[in-house]
């Protein structure tokens, strides 16, 4: 189970890149699509757009670092919150995208929703996991805390 949740940490990374540098690129189906999404709120779609960049660039980068903590063979309380930190961060940016797609703009792109729903079930795999702490996730069974033993 290990090897596929790095894998699906790393693929969703890189996906979300794709989607951050079409917003800073200012692609024209991005540009096109914040304009949609602007309207009913009343803000500058550039920013609008630009503030987005930088929240999907953060998951990005959440997501292929939480791919390479399990990778890792380190452990640390440190390690274990930020990995939990960035798990959240996903999520709250995926449910986001989603509430924009369905509130914002005029029209759902379905293929956004799925992404980000996919991406979501990463983040939430990743949070249920407990930073490797059920036994099909862990990495040495040495390793398990008291708490995870009390679960």
């Amino acid at each position: 189970m290990k090897p596929f949740l790095i894998t699906f940490n790393l693929l969703s990374g890189l996906l979300l890149s794709r989607f951050t540098i079409s917003k800073f690129a200012a692609w024209p189906e991005s540009v096109a699509g914040f304009v949609d999404m602007a309207k009913p709120i009343g803000i500058d779609p550039t920013f609008f757009r630009i503030t987005t960049g930088f929240i999907i660039g953060y998951a990005m980068i959440a997501m292929i670092t939480n791919g390479l903590l399990l990778f890792l063979k380190q452990r640390s309380t440190k390690l274990e919150l930020l990995f939990s930190f960035n798990g959240l961060y996903v999520a709250g940016a995926m449910v986001g995208a989603l509430v924009s797609e369905f509130g914002l703009r005029s029209t759902a792109k379905w293929p956004l929703v799925y992404i980000a729903i996919g991406i979501l079930v990463v983040a939430a795999v990743n949070l249920l996991s407990g930073y490797g702490r059920f036994p099909w996730i862990q990495q040495d069974p040495s390793k398990t805390s008291a708490v995870a033993g009390a679960e």
